[in-house]
């Protein structure tokens, strides 16, 4: 395959699934029990005029999907004026719409919350990936030893483990030693320099702990399994042949052929990171995306929703557009022009 056929298919194809996206984006938080209109209204006393101006305001007095009556009457536009198509234009203009708790804009909000899970994710995943590999060739070197068996065990131990369960485990643990909720001491603030990026630290080492042990259990499985299987292929025996050490084997050869499904496995990890995310943030009490969405989720806040949804989405389609561009220089079968 040629690298600009492959690059072109690569990328329409991730434009097609934002777009599924976008439209499964919209319906899947529609078809949640309850009326949000009830959640935002805390005063029983309120009319039902009172009432109807809320959903006015909100845009939810119009048809979800088609307006009907709308289209037998002859009225076109009237039968497109709907909630989706004033989510697909108000989308396409850069507004996520408005906070149906808070009245603030769900930008806004995503922006304030966003850093914060980016922070724990990518060091998270930093550890995982490279404690992951680093175990697996190591398991893959030792192959059959105490050390490949001990590695193994514990690779299965905590990859059957949930990260929920994993985190109350820590919390237990370390009672005491190190905070145990929030980002930062209440009364810090980021004037206060140093200590205050020093409190967010020791906030960070428990939930970043837990992602990076879970996720880093099934790199070191993939990645050793992966080794094992390349150095059994014959060009590794006309390596050896060649008098080639057995250094220069695992870097020069098994090493990049190795990383192949390292790539894709990581891309694909990043949906359950992000999933695993929203967990860690809820039992560590860590005010980042995941956190916004479990919050959201209990008031049926549509806009929070989508937009959390949205930006993670977007997120994970991004990381296999990279993984599958990443192939371009790994994988000898995709030619060059």
């Amino acid at each position: 395959m040629h690298r600009s056929d492959y690059l072109i298919r690569k990328i329409s194809f991730a434009i097609l699934t934002l777009l599924v996206v976008i439209v499964f984006n919209f319906f899947l938080f529609r078809i949640l029990p309850g009326d949000p209109i009830k959640l935002i209204i805390h005063s029983p006393r309120m009319t039902a005029e009172a009432q109807e101006r809320i959903r006015v305001n909100f845009g939810l007095d119009k048809p979800v999907w088609f307006n009907l009556e709308a289209l037998e009457t002859g009225d076109i536009k009237g039968a497109f004026d709907t909630q989706f198509t004033a989510y697909v234009r108000n989308l396409f203009k850069g507004d996520l719409g408005v906070s149906f708790s808070t009245r603030q804009d769900v930008s806004e909000l995503l922006k304030e919350r966003v850093w914060r899970t980016v922070v724990l994710i990518l060091i998270g995943e930093v550890l995982a990936i490279v404690l992951g590999i680093t175990l697996g060739l190591l398991a893959a070197w030792r192959r059959g030893s105490p050390l490949d068996t001990g590695i193994l065990l514990w690779g299965l131990f905590t990859w059957a483990m949930p990260t929920f369960f994993f985190g109350i485990i820590l919390l237990i643990l370390v009672r005491g030693r190190l905070p145990v909720g929030g980002m930062v001491t209440p009364g810090l603030k980021p004037e206060d320099g140093w200590a205050y990026w020093q409190d967010v630290g020791r906030h960070l080492v428990l939930p970043t702990i837990t992602m990076a042990l879970l996720y880093m259990s099934e790199y070191t499985l993939i990645m050793r399994s992966s080794v094992v299987e390349v150095l059994s292929e014959d060009f590794i025996l006309t390596a050896k042949a060649k008098g080639m050490n057995a250094f220069q084997i695992f870097r020069d050869h098994a090493l990049k052929n190795a990383m192949l499904p390292m790539v894709t496995i990581i891309a694909l990890t990043l949906g359950y990171t992000v999933g695993g995310a929203i967990q860690v943030e809820t039992v560590f009490s860590w005010p980042g995306i995941g956190r916004l969405m479990f919050e959201a989720v209990q008031k049926r806040d549509y806009p929070v929703l989508q937009g959390t949804f949205l930006l993670l989405a977007v997120s994970v389609i991004i990381a296999n557009l990279l993984a599958d561009l990443l192939y371009v220089a790994l994988d000898p079968r995709v030619k060059p022009d």
